[in-house]
């Protein structure tokens, strides 16, 4: 088992992808990830994500841990209390959250993401 992950973000194929359009609220996010390991039959990955400004409604059927490394978001959840995301936040996001990803200015994160 390796117990040490190096990676390099030019050596990896990113993926693009959006909001699916019926969860897009503003402008035209466009979504960068660089998927750097899998694990335990798909139901665990990890890499770096990127968006550019707009905001889409979030379900989370799922466990993710994120660290910002750059840019500004809001989070909004359901009861409308709002947290700013800046370079250096971590947090985790559980299964049945719901709310708002706001990008205010092109954010990246660190992710770790682990379904059901």
């Amino acid at each position: 088992m390796q117990h040490f992950l190096p990676f390099d973000l030019d050596a990896i194929e990113p993926e693009r992808d959006a909001p699916a359009p019926a969860r897009l609220l503003s402008g035209q996010p466009e979504f960068t990830t660089w998927l750097v390991e899998t694990r335990e039959d798909g139901r665990q990955f990890s890499g770096v994500w990127q968006s550019t400004p707009g905001a889409w409604r979030v379900v989370y059927d799922e466990w993710e841990f994120c660290s910002i490394l750059s840019g500004v978001s809001r989070l909004t959840d359901a009861t409308g209390a709002v947290r700013e995301l800046r370079a250096g936040d971590s947090f985790i996001l559980e299964p049945g959250f719901t709310g708002i990803w706001e990008v205010v200015e092109t954010t990246r994160k660190l992710f770790v993401i682990r379904l059901p």
